[in-house]
């Protein structure tokens, strides 16, 4: 068999080998139970299923049970930022979590498929907008573990239709195509400004010295786009970025920093050193300048309960390169730290920039000219429309 029929003779439950089953929540929940599940199961996304299993309803209609979104801390710190929920965030957290559930008009950012189902189809969805495939695992557990499952917490069930399920992620289908980029030899080693997949018009940045609370509806739209938010000084070059990445690694209380500091003041409150005592302060003296007491009494818990240190966590996973640094344009930067941006150039190859990406965890990288003017950015997104295109050419879609 050549190694292109290989590959695309795999189905999607391939690629779910290992992969832990789905944690979930209720869509009846509110927000302040979904924050304290992202807490106590140490997940970064949990799904959200519109069924409700009870003692009295142990089975429930296929039809009926649907992941209908997925929720991270990330949903909670914008929704606990807007202007309306600063003053009494315990109000706010008693709202639905159905507030923090993207509903996009075209874009559904879930979608069912089914294990059988081949990678040109979970390509063909992601394309239409979907982050994440929800895809059925065989079943690994007996039927008193079931039964078991069907009565415990129900803000933890991995159980639905009877099934388990996991998530395929663009960065895990991105992976796969990785290990068997000599197919797509042909246009993987080209320059990306050669492949007409650079965005110059989809870039959401600003600026150093802007207000942190007007990158808001930035950060929260480059959760939905998988991208972030870039920094610039005042000439156009990038400095650092808001990384929705890193912002949902941090505490709810960081909501407070979105709303009283700077963008580049942010960047050094969520920085992996953590906040200075300095910065805490201005923090908490901004927002009693606003009378935002409630969340002051949020932070002051928070920081209670935690040193500012550890505002945001620090997984292995997340302190990649440490030691290392690179220069772009004269600026220099050592990649642990959280703020700084993963930048690429105009000439650098797809397959360089996939590794990148991969390497940093990350399912885009910006691209900047020499001197380090930001020029675009690069996404897992447009990388696919690369390989669909080729699979076009090679008869495969």
């Amino acid at each position: 068999m050549s190694p292109t029929r290989n590959l695309f003779s795999h189905e999607v439950a391939d690629l779910c080998i290992g992969k832990p089953a789905l944690k979930s929540l209720s869509v009846a929940a509110t927000v302040g139970e979904a924050l304290s599940a992202l807490k106590r199961l140490g997940e970064t996304f949990l799904s959200v299923w519109s069924c409700n299993h009870s003692e009295k309803n142990d089975v429930v209609a296929e039809e009926e049970c649907r992941c209908v979104g997925k929720v991270c801390m990330l949903d909670v710190i914008v929704y606990l930022g807007k202007e309306e929920n600063l003053s009494s965030p315990a109000k706010a957290l008693e709202a639905p979590i159905e507030v923090l559930i993207r509903r996009e008009p075209a874009i559904c950012l879930v979608r069912h498929l089914e294990p059988h189902a081949s990678l040109v189809e979970a390509i063909d969805l992601i394309l239409e907008g979907a982050q994440n495939l929800v895809i059925p695992l065989e079943s690994r557990r007996n039927t008193g573990s079931r039964k078991k499952l069907l009565h415990s917490n129900s803000f933890n069930l991995t159980l639905h239709n009877n099934r388990e399920y996991c998530w395929l992620t663009q960065e895990d289908v991105i992976r796969y195509l990785l290990n068997s980029i000599g197919v797509f030899s042909h246009v993987s080693n080209n320059p990306i400004n050669t492949l007409q997949i650079i965005d110059s018009k989809n870039m959401l940045a600003v600026h150093y010295d802007d207000p942190a609370s007007a990158a808001l509806p930035l950060i929260s739209q480059s959760l939905v786009q998988q991208t972030s938010v870039a920094i610039l000084d005042g000439e156009g070059r990038v400095i650092g970025e808001i990384s929705p990445y890193t912002l949902n690694t941090c505490h709810e209380s960081v909501a407070a920093a979105i709303a009283t500091l700077s963008a580049g003041e942010l960047m050094a409150y969520i920085d992996c050193g953590g906040p200075t005592d300095d910065l805490v302060q201005m923090v908490k003296d901004r927002l009693q300048e606003k009378k935002y007491e409630g969340f002051l009494e949020l932070m002051e818990e928070d920081f209670t309960l935690s040193s500012s240190s550890s505002i945001c966590s620090t997984s292995s996973d997340e302190e990649f390169g440490q030691g290392r640094s690179w220069r772009l344009g004269g600026y220099s930067a050592r990649l642990v730290r959280r703020s700084e941006a993963i930048v690429c150039y105009p000439w650098s190859s797809l397959v360089a920039v996939m590794v990148q990406a991969l390497s940093h965890r990350v399912s885009y990288v910006w691209v900047a000219d020499e001197d380090g003017t930001l020029s675009g950015i690069i996404t897992f997104a447009s990388m696919f429309k690369v390989f669909r295109d080729r699979l076009r050419f090679m008869g495969y879609a």
